[in-house]
């Protein structure tokens, strides 16, 4: 066991608190919330600015979404490695842990299963060196205590350079329990080699921008609240009235004094930019027009102009319209 994942969790800076349940940065560079810190922070891709290890839109023009945050490596070995120590950002349980590197571009990676609120969320950190050996799925895990080293591990074609070693950490949604059918319906003979942790089952939300909203509130800040007042992309009505998503993430549902009296057909879901459904509100088919499964309510375009990346809709002949990744995000979440 390499000694460097003993070092105890108060390396770990404790942030106000969710509650009981205090959400933590995963290593000890703490630069997020030093004014102007971002440099020192977060690990850029070459050439470009500190915002291309951000989340959101913020590569390839504003094209390809990055659903973490790349945090830089503090310290090093003699060969100029990282050698930083990770930690689990909050109270939880082992998920997932993958420990070969070349099945996938986040490399040796894990992944928590957390609850806040009612909520049950996901970290990942990935491009580990090494993930701490006893974690497996189930094990407990408090915030704080080291999970992995820092290292450059992944499978893409061009490799992280040790001058931007980071882990990538995120902060989840899980789409649907059932990914693995799903995928494996969607994609007939496609390898999926991490079955309900493939990342195209995870649904990002910015944690910078919640561990800097927790800093800010203290012990009045709510990340349920939180999600449901992310600025919203679009609606869009499910005419379905049970699906697996509304099962899992029931506290995200919004009240509808109508859908108390009569019988729900199906519900608006309102989605941010990276798709991540931020509030579920039941309709009745007195509320509902036409017959079709799904229906674009809304369209915020200036949400759309700033955002556009993860190509959930799109304008054709002067309207909106859910385009095919859009359908395809549906489709998972209703599975």
């Amino acid at each position: 066991m390499n000694p460097k994942l003993l070092i105890p969790g108060i390396l770990f800076l404790g942030i106000a608190s969710l509650g009981a349940d205090p959400l933590r940065l995963p290593t000890s560079n703490q630069a997020l919330f030093e004014p102007g810190g971002e440099e020192k922070f977060l690990a850029p891709t070459p050439g470009k600015t500190w915002e291309s290890g951000s989340f959101g839109c913020v590569r390839s023009d504003g094209w390809h979404m990055h659903e973490g945050l790349d945090i830089r490596a503090m310290t090093h070995d003699k060969k100029g490695e990282p050698t930083d120590t990770v930690g689990a950002t909050a109270d939880g349980t082992v998920a997932y842990v993958n420990r070969k590197s070349g099945l996938s571009n986040y490399g040796n990676y894990i992944v928590i299963r957390h609850n806040f609120q009612g909520l049950e969320l996901y970290s990942l950190y990935a491009h580990l060196k090494e993930v701490k050996s006893e974690l497996k799925p189930g094990t407990p895990v408090h915030a704080g205590d080291p999970i992995g080293i820092m290292g450059r591990t992944t499978n893409t074609k061009e490799k992280i350079a040790k001058d931007r070693a980071h882990v990538h950490f995120e902060f989840d949604f899980v789409a649907n329990d059932r990914f693995s059918s799903w995928y494996a319906k969607t994609e007939p003979g496609q390898t999926n080699d991490h079955g309900d942790w493939n990342g195209q089952n995870l649904l990002g939300l910015d944690p910078r921008l919640i561990l800097l909203a927790q800093k800010k509130e203290g012990a009045d800040f709510n990340l349920l609240r939180w999600i449901m007042a992310e600025p919203e992309l679009c609606k869009v009505f499910v005419r379905q009235p049970n699906f697996p998503f509304l099962k899992k993430y029931a506290a995200l549902t919004r009240k509808n004094p109508l859908a108390e009296k009569a019988p729900v057909v199906g519900y608006e879901i309102s989605l941010d930019y990276n798709g991540v459904p931020i509030g579920l509100t039941p309709r009745t088919a007195a509320e509902v027009k036409g017959s079709s499964k799904y229906q674009l309510i809304s369209v915020n375009e200036a949400e759309y102009k700033k955002n556009p990346c993860r190509r959930l809709i799109q304008p054709k002949k002067g309207q909106w319209e859910l385009a095919p990744h859009g359908i395809q995000l549906l489709d998972l979440l209703t599975f």
